[in-house]
C-alpha cells in the first residue's frame, strides 16, 4: 500500500454541456455550473497535498459511473469511485460485474444513490433496496449515504438491519449549520454513530460565510460520537468553491481537528477512507 498523507474521500467531476445536469439550474449553484475535469482537480488537489482521492457519482446514470471508473484507470489520483447502479434491479448482480469488468473497474469502492431527493421518502427501508445493500456487503463494496436529517433514523435501522454493510455518511449528514434546531440532527447522528459499521465524512460544509468557528460545534459532535478513527476528510470539490478555494476548505478541516493527536490527525486525514474503501 502506497503512504498516503491526505486522502480526499468525496469530489466530483462534471462537464453540463456534455451531460445534462439539471440540479446545477438552481441560482445559488450559478458559480459552479461549469466544467469541472480531472485535470482541473488534479491541479488544486496536488497543492493541497492530496495522495488518493475518492470520485463519487452526481447522476443517477449507469453511463456517469463507467466513465468514472475511466478516468480511475488513466488518473492514479483517483484512488477509488463511488457509483451508482439501481439497487433495487433484479440483475443487480450483473450490473457490478459489468463495472468489475469495465476499464478502471478495479477501483470500484462502493455505491451512492441521492436518498435525500427520492420520491419515496423511506427509500432506504424498502425491502427490494436492502437487499441489493446486502448484495453490496457480500461484494465488499461501501454504501454512501447521502441523506437529510430527518432520514438519520432510518438510515441507522437500515445500518442495524445489514451490519455486513459498510456506510459511509456523506456530508456529516447535512446538519443545519446555522439555520435551525440543531439537536434532532445531533441526536440521530449519535443514533447512526453508534453503529460500527458506519463511517462518516468531514465534507460538504464549505459554503459562503462558514469558518471554523461556526462549523465546530457540529464537527465536534461528529467527533464525540464517531471519534477520529470513524471520520474522513472530503473536499466535496467542487461544490466547496461555494465557500472559498480548494486549499481554504482543507486549512477549515486542519484547523477543526489542530487539537487531536498526530495519530487521530491521520485517521481522518487518511487512513479511515484507505480502510473503508479499500484503497490500494
Amino acid at each position: 500500500m502506497r503512504s498516503r498523507s491526505r486522502i480526499d474521500a468525496h469530489h466530483h467531476v462534471w462537464e453540463p454541456a456534455r451531460r445534462p445536469h439539471r440540479w446545477l439550474e438552481d441560482p445559488a449553484l450559478a458559480p459552479v455550473r461549469a466544467d469541472f475535469t480531472p485535470a482541473a482537480y488534479a491541479v488544486e488537489a496536488a497543492a493541497a497535498g492530496v495522495s488518493g482521492a475518492v470520485l463519487v457519482q452526481v447522476l443517477h446514470d449507469p453511463a456517469e459511473t463507467r466513465e468514472f471508473l475511466a478516468v480511475a484507470a488513466a488518473w492514479p489520483l483517483v484512488a477509488g469511485v463511488v457509483g451508482w447502479a439501481d439497487l433495487a434491479a433484479p440483475d443487480l448482480a450483473g450490473e457490478l460485474d459489468a463495472l468489475a469488468a469495465a476499464p478502471g473497474g478495479g477501483r470500484l469502492a462502493g455505491l451512492r444513490h441521492l436518498a435525500f431527493a427520492d420520491p419515496d421518502p423511506r427509500w432506504l427501508g424498502r425491502d427490494d433496496v436492502r437487499r441489493g445493500l446486502a448484495l453490496l456487503g457480500r461484494r465488499g463494496l461501501a454504501y454512501d449515504l447521502v441523506i437529510g436529517p430527518h432520514q438519520l433514523p432510518l438510515a441507522a435501522a437500515t445500518a442495524r438491519a445489514l451490519p455486513g454493510v459498510a456506510f459511509v455518511l456523506d456530508h456529516l449528514g447535512n446538519p443545519p449549520v446555522g439555520n435551525g434546531d440543531p439537536r434532532p440532527w445531533a441526536d440521530g447522528l449519535r443514533e447512526l454513530a453508534r453503529l460500527p459499521n458506519v463511517t462518516c465524512k468531514l465534507s460538504g460544509l464549505a459554503r459562503p460565510g462558514r469558518d471554523a468557528a461556526l462549523l465546530r460545534p457540529y464537527t465536534e459532535v461528529a467527533l464525540d460520537a464517531f471519534g477520529p478513527d470513524r471520520l474522513m476528510y472530503g473536499s466535496d470539490w467542487p461544490l466547496c468553491l461555494l465557500g472559498g478555494s480548494y486549499a481554504a476548505w482543507a486549512g477549515t478541516v486542519d484547523a477543526l481537528i489542530a487539537t487531536l493527536s498526530p495519530d487521530e490527525r491521520a485517521a481522518v486525514l487518511h487512513r479511515t477512507a484507505t480502510a473503508v474503501y479499500h484503497l490500494t
